[in-house]
């Protein structure tokens, strides 16, 4: 008699214990490599993907992750997209980004511009590899836009694992990764409503929605959660606070995604405008913070790496072949030296070490998950090809692997220390994310 078959719902469920698995005992295996999680969950997406054990016999990705499964894994992982950005949003507290003025402002809009540049130059180079259909406009915005990021939450972590938090290098490297991270979504904003108008009538609607939801998140949402939030805040009520918080993510993600822009965007706009203080200037509770954020961090932590599963699954380096090494070749080289120089060698001019400038290089080549997601973004939006996504992949899979062994080797320390401000927030899934 044969067994019955596996409802959809089981199967997703095993799905999700297969990955969370996978990832747990890279992580534990990378961690003696001075690697970061991130790491560790990129490198279980392409290991349960064709790439890997797609070489076993008897097609193992498409058995274990069968196509009427990958709709609600998608849909799942998704949500965790979602709460992580708003995490990287909340994240990007303006304090944070106080130094940026002077010589650091400036050394942050060169490590955002010269990569953008390279990136820009490089697809110009290889506009034939871009999809049927694609607009070269979108496509040249968006391969420079994947190039210039760098990943933000990745980075703390970094700092933090080398004691480089409190150092020059460490406030230069977080001052100019969080205005970069910021420019870099409008840009992709810019990019989605590029490729999204069929018209240019349709592209003028979107950009017009997209500012109005701007607006109404400025001038309409960021006050009336700042009057909830110090209510629960003086009544003691986290509960309350995280289903506000959450239900506020949700709906910004829902209106972008109405939009027409990318669910991630709205998610983000919620975590920068959420507010840090009462109007007295009082905190509104580190506590509260803490249990709004924490369980939030913690539902990403468990479906982000159903993310990278299906990230793994559109990744087949079987395929690449002798051009497709040489693309990868060619764009590992133009990612690193736009990193490199846009941002080495500003802070090498403006009094750094030779080691501390070559550390700081390091840091901002790191991109990680925040990579991974512009990548998806595009491929959504048809801008990249198969080969093109892998290659890109494994770029920001090499920049991230790379940056830990660099930074032990450089031993960059407490020499140039200056002080920083505490995060207005308790710290959310520094080792996870991008």
């Amino acid at each position: 008699m044969a067994p019955p078959a596996i409802p959809v719902e089981a199967v997703v469920l095993a799905d999700i214990a297969i990955v969370v698995a996978v990832c747990a005992l890279l992580a534990r295996l990378l961690r003696r490599l001075h690697q970061p999680p991130v790491v560790a969950e990129i490198a279980a997406g392409l290991l349960l993907g064709p790439s890997v054990l797609g070489l076993l016999p008897g097609d193992l990705p498409d058995h274990l992750f069968p196509a009427d499964a990958r709709l609600p894994l998608s849909a799942i992982a998704n949500l965790g997209l979602v709460l992580l950005m708003f995490l990287c949003g909340w994240e990007l507290d303006a304090r944070q980004m106080r130094g940026a003025r002077g010589s650091v402002g400036a050394v942050a809009v060169l490590a955002m511009a010269l990569p953008f540049a390279l990136g820009g130059g490089f697809a110009t180079l290889i506009r034939d590899q871009a999809p049927h259909g694609a607009r070269p406009l979108a496509f040249v915005l968006f391969l420079a836009t994947a190039f210039s990021i760098t990943a933000f939450p990745v980075l703390a972590r970094l700092l933090r694992d080398q004691g480089l938090t409190r150092t020059r290098v460490g406030v230069m490297a977080m001052s100019s990764a969080a205005l970069g991270d910021v420019v870099a979504w409008c840009v992709l904003v810019l990019v989605t409503a590029v490729a999204g108008g069929q018209k240019s009538g349709g592209f003028w609607v979107m950009l017009g929605w997209t500012a109005a939801f701007a607006a109404a998140m400025v001038l309409v949402v960021r006050p009336l959660l700042h009057r909830v939030l110090a209510r629960l805040n003086a009544v003691g009520n986290p509960g309350a606070a995280t289903a506000v918080v959450l239900c506020g993510i949700l709906f910004a993600a829902f209106a972008t995604s109405w939009i027409g822009v990318h669910p991630i965007f709205g998610a983000f706009a919620f975590g920068l405008l959420m507010p840090r203080r009462t109007s007295a200037g009082a905190g509104l509770g580190d506590e509260l913070m803490q249990q709004v954020g924490v369980p939030l961090d913690r539902a990403a932590t468990l479906l982000l790496p159903v993310f990278f599963m299906l990230t793994g699954l559109s990744v087949d380096i079987r395929h690449l072949g002798v051009s497709g090494l040489l693309l990868l070749v060619a764009a590992l080289l133009v990612a690193s030296a736009g990193k490199f120089l846009g941002a080495g060698l500003p802070v090498r001019l403006a009094g750094l070490r030779g080691r501390e400038a070559l550390a700081f290089g390091t840091l901002m080549n790191t991109r990680g998950l925040t990579e991974i997601v512009v990548l998806g973004i595009g491929r959504q939006l048809g801008l990249i090809s198969g080969e093109l996504f892998t290659v890109m992949v494994l770029v920001a899979l090499l920049t991230t692997a790379l940056a830990g062994p660099v930074l032990r080797f450089l031993r960059i320390t407490g020499p140039t220390s200056v002080p920083t401000p505490e995060p207005a927030v308790a710290p959310v899934r520094e080792v996870q994310t991008v």
